[in-house]
């Protein structure tokens, strides 16, 4: 997919030498960018998937971890 996005002068330059750096393509780059800024800041995805593994294996208590606590 192409799009065009607006960069402040400075970002662009900065992502623009990095990717020099680790060559890699711009379209690489803001591509892997985006992605770890989505999964970084995709919490419910996190706390959904958490319930639905609770819900899956229920809430009571484990008898093994009883015993051990005991």
């Amino acid at each position: 997919m192409k799009t065009a996005i607006s960069l402040p002068d400075a970002v662009f330059q900065a992502a623009e030498r990095h990717a020099q750096r680790t060559q890699k393509s711009r379209s690489q780059l803001y591509a892997e960018a985006v992605a770890e800024y989505l999964h970084r800041h995709a919490p419910d995805d996190v706390t959904e998937a958490m319930n639905q593994v609770i819900d899956e294996i229920g809430t009571a208590p484990d008898p093994f971890v009883q015993a051990a606590a005991q």
